[in-house]
């Protein structure tokens, strides 16, 4: 997530959690694109007639940080918040399938990046079932929890999310050891015990 212009765009970023909406307007073009990969990601590991598309996904999520532009310290919370934004975007989407269904239809995620969650690269995972399962970590240790979102929705690196999260990145290589064990135990039992 370095590059050419991070001063410049973390400069807009709080200019626009100031109020200013000229810096908002600038920066939609500056962030599109890593925008477009976030959703790009994610959209990877739904099933593959999903309806919704990456820049569908993009405008969905920029809506909504529009909704609530402030606080923004720098472009890795940015797009950290970003990825939380994508993820409920598409488990309410998922949510909507299961109700529209009737039958609890399946939304199957496969996690095909090696070693995310600790699962093998065939293995699909119920995008609700993980919903749940993350829900349940956040009860649990709301720490872990954001540390994965920014691991595997936000694919942040090691030092990023040790950034956006005011830690060591030893901590976060430990942190994420203990949830991705921890979630693929949960995600293996099935149904909150």
């Amino acid at each position: 997530m370095k590059g050419a212009g991070s001063e410049d765009l973390t400069e807009l970023l709080q200019a626009w959690s100031e109020g200013d909406r000229g810096a908002g307007e600038m920066l939609l073009p500056l962030v599109y694109q890593e925008l477009r990969r976030q959703a790009a990601r994610s959209l990877r590991r739904e099933r593959p007639d999903h309806t919704l598309r990456p820049t569908d996904l993009v405008h969905e999520a920029y809506l909504r940080l529009v909704g609530q532009h402030g606080g923004w310290r720098n472009r890795r919370q940015f797009f950290a918040v970003a990825a939380q934004m994508m993820r409920r975007i598409l488990v309410d989407h998922a949510r909507a399938r299961a109700r529209a269904k009737r039958a609890g239809g399946w939304a199957r995620v496969p996690l095909d990046e090696a070693g995310q969650l600790g699962v093998y690269a065939t293995t699909d995972v119920d995008l609700l079932a993980l919903e749940e399962a993350l829900d349940e970590l956040a009860q649990i240790d709301p720490q872990r929890c954001r540390l994965v979102e920014l691991r595997f929705f936000a694919g942040l690196s090691v030092d990023d999310t040790a950034d956006v999260l005011g830690v060591s990145p030893s901590t976060v290589d430990r942190d994420w050891r203990v949830a991705k064990a921890w979630l693929f135990r949960r995600l293996q039992q099935g149904a909150v015990p």
